[in-house]
């Protein structure tokens, strides 16, 4: 049973430009494991743009409620290439409360916009 459905979308120059201007900030946003690749190399905007854009939709499958912290979903790839999604504190606890068991995930970057859809399952 789908209990919610999230999508988002983030123009990848204004998520740079933020990410440039207010030092810390992706510290706030993200864990390590999504500012880094597999082989120790920074990811770039694009890449972060969508996985800032997946802990929105993320979000919005929720219901959107507040108190949810951004570093308490994380989203890695297999290595077959399959984005996944982990999570944590507040945004277990609130995804309990809804029944979620599963994640799927679905990145995307294009024409400057980076995009993800996010779909919680019970």
């Amino acid at each position: 049973m789908i209990i919610g459905v999230g999508i988002d979308v983030a123009e990848i120059e204004r998520f740079r430009a933020s990410l440039e201007r207010t030092p810390g900030l992706a510290a706030r946003l993200f864990v390590e494991g999504e500012l880094t690749r597999p082989d120790g190399e920074r990811r770039g905007a694009a890449s972060l743009a969508a996985r800032f854009a997946a802990k929105e939709a993320v979000a919005k499958a929720l219901g959107a409620p507040g108190g949810l912290r951004w570093t308490d979903a994380e989203v890695y790839v297999e290595e077959s290439g399959q984005p996944r999604l982990r999570v944590r504190g507040t945004v277990a606890a609130r995804a309990a409360e809804l029944g979620v068991r599963a994640w799927h995930v679905s990145l995307s970057h294009d024409a400057g916009v980076a995009s993800a859809v996010v779909v919680a399952e019970g």
